[in-house]
Parts: C-alpha cells; sequence; structure tokens
C-alpha cells in the first residue's frame, strides 16, 4: 500500500500550529480548513507553549514557526525531545534557516510569502511522513506482541504470511519439514512456511507431541498411523491421513517404542 493510499484511509491527522503571528496563524488554519482528514488540535503563540502542548497533546503535525518569543522553533523541538517530536513543517520570512531545519529532520520548509499550491505540496509530504510513521508504529507493536506470545506458550506458532498474522494450535499441525531457510507447517492439507531452522523450532514444541524422525521432518505423534518397511532395513511413517514420510535410521529407536509394533 503507497503512503498516499494509508493516509487517505488513516485516522485523522492531529495538527499544531505554532506562530507568534495572528495573522500568520489564521492563514494557515484557513488552508488547513479546507483540506479532509486535518484535526486542528490547538495553536500556540511562542516557542514554550508550542512545546508545552506538543508534549501534552501528542499532535502528529506541527506547522511551526522559526521565529518566535520566548523561544525559537529549533529550541522547541529540542526541549521537546526526540521520543515525542512531531512529523514538522518550519515556516519563517527568512531562508537562512533551511539548513538547520533539514538537521531537525523537517519535512518541508516553507518560506512566507507563500502561496495554495506550495502548502499543499508541504502538507502533502507531511500527510505522507505522518502514515510511514503510524505504519511503523503498528509494526514495532506487533512485532512485540509476537515476540510475548511466541515465549508464552508452546501451544501456538505465529506465522506471518502476505501481511497478515496466523495463529497455528501446535495439536492442529501434521508434520512439518524443513524447505530451505524456512519450515513449512502442514496443517489440514494446507501449508504455512516460516523463516526458521528445524533444531530451533524442535526446542519449541512439545517433546511429548512431537517426534523427529529425520533431519529435514517432524511429525506430530497424534497423527501417526503406522509403520511401513522401505528400503534397506528403513521405514516409512504412515500418519492418519496416508502421508507416507521417510524415517531415518537415526531415529529409529524413539518412533519405535511409541508405536509398539512395527507393521
Amino acid at each position: 500500500m503507497t503512503p498516499q493510499r494509508r493516509a487517505a484511509i488513516d485516522p485523522q491527522i492531529r495538527t499544531l500550529i505554532a506562530d507568534d503571528e495572528p495573522l500568520a496563524r489564521r492563514g494557515i488554519r484557513h488552508l488547513l480548513e479546507r483540506e479532509s482528514g486535518i484535526e486542528i488540535v490547538g495553536e500556540a503563540t511562542g516557542g514554550i507553549e508550542a512545546a508545552d502542548l506538543i508534549r501534552r497533546l501528542r499532535p502528529d503535525l506541527v506547522f511551526l514557526d522559526v521565529q518566535m518569543v520566548g523561544c525559537d522553533g529549533f529550541e522547541t523541538l529540542s526541549r521537546v525531545g526526540p521520543d515525542l517530536a512531531p512529523v514538522v513543517v518550519f515556516v519563517t520570512a527568512y531562508d537562512e534557516y533551511a539548513l538547520r531545519a533539514f538537521e531537525f529532520n523537517a519535512v518541508d520548509y516553507l518560506l512566507k510569502p507563500y502561496d495554495d499550491a506550495r502548502f499543499s505540496a508541504a502538507l502533502g509530504r507531511a500527510r505522507d511522513l505522518v502514515a510511514r510513521k503510524r505504519t511503523d508504529a503498528v509494526d514495532t507493536k506487533l512485532e512485540r506482541l509476537i515476540e510475548h506470545l511466541e515465549g508464552e506458550s508452546r501451544d501456538r506458532i505465529l506465522v506471518k504470511s502476505s501481511g497478515e498474522i496466523i495463529f497455528l494450535k501446535t495439536s492442529e499441525i501434521d508434520w512439518i519439514e524443513a524447505e530451505g531457510d524456512y519450515v513449512k507447517f502442514h496443517v489440514a492439507g494446507r501449508a504455512h512456511l516460516m523463516r526458521g531452522t528445524m533444531s530451533k523450532l524442535e526446542e519449541r514444541l512439545d517433546p511429548n507431541r512431537f517426534i523427529r524422525i529425520h533431519r529435514s521432518t517432524i511429525v506430530n505423534s497424534d497423527r501417526l498411523r503406522k509403520l511401513s518397511p522401505s528400503f534397506e532395513g528403513e521405514y516409512a511413517v504412515v500418519l492418519q491421513d496416508g502421508t507416507k514420510l521417510r524415517l531415518s535410521r537415526g531415529y529409529q529407536d524413539r518412533i519405535k517404542s511409541l508405536l509398539g509394533r512395527v507393521e
């Protein structure tokens, strides 16, 4: 999904206007009120007030004047700190601050007087960056959730596929095979890929339920039906659905004792 598409479907962009000139604030407000998806959460008349409002209101976007009473726009952001810093469009009548503005990661630098088209372009860049930051924040939270859930129990495996998270109950897994840098879970006739190694996966699975029968294969013991003779003294493991899997000699003892007999 493109940033423009994400911006179109995301919640409104909470926006703060910070400028010590009333006319300048009214001008920005007028242009923003014509736009969809923008919520103006407040106005600041000076740098110290702007820093306080940013910390309290947590806006997504700030139109920030460089020269203001109390402290300038750069000191305002320094007071806020990088952890709470919103997306910033600097607004000023002086082009001499442009380089420093971008050192503060400003998304754009509006030089007064600007026309509607120039303002629209700056807002467009800001929308895209807000959308990316929101997506990154969601991805980070999702990764933390996955790590938490994966560490909580052996009863489920979380598989990421095509942007989705699939929760596999381990009891539903029929068998697992290695496939390059991935492991493939076979569940009721469907397959799910997850990046990882068989050794790491085996450590996470319940050893009372899952048995390794080959360096590339693990089976759910509840799905075992029988062992069938294969070639040169080896056997094939036959699952309840008729799937036949090779049983390596090095893994025969445990599965034979489990089944209790060889057919």
